[in-house]
């Protein structure tokens, strides 16, 4: 099982001088908090916060997941060079049409730097 990096899980004193390390390669989830079942709404998954990821030949973000709880729903796969190999923020918007409340969790894959996982989200589903 690879290893899954999440910056909650070291000290706050490291966190601190890793902040940059940390945010470029960090996943959010970005919904709304409420939505009808029935009806599609849109979850985008963003890596980093303040700092932006690069995307070398050699250094980007290949894989974003969306994630319902153990349940997998969506995947983006991505090369090299997607973004004209310029630093930027790794983003994909996914739409999933709801029927029971979620749990969402973004993962990330960094070619250099493995395995990264978003705080989890919950969406009320009401009718």
């Amino acid at each position: 099982m690879p290893r899954v990096f999440k910056p909650v899980d070291i000290s706050k004193e490291e966190k601190e001088l890793r902040k940059d390390y940390f945010d470029r390669h960090t996943p959010h989830v970005i919904c709304e908090s409420e939505v009808k079942r029935g009806d599609k709404f849109k979850v985008k998954v963003v890596i980093g916060d303040e700092y932006s990821h690069p995307d070398d030949h050699d250094h980007y973000i290949s894989t974003i997941q969306l994630w319902n709880r153990e349940t997998l729903i969506a995947t983006a796969s991505f090369s090299s060079g997607m973004l004209a190999n310029q630093k930027s923020h790794f983003e994909v918007d996914f739409y999933i049409i709801p029927s029971v409340s979620m749990n969402l969790t973004a993962m990330a894959v960094c070619t250099n730097h493995g395995l990264w996982q978003s705080d989890s989200v919950e969406v009320k589903v009401v009718d």
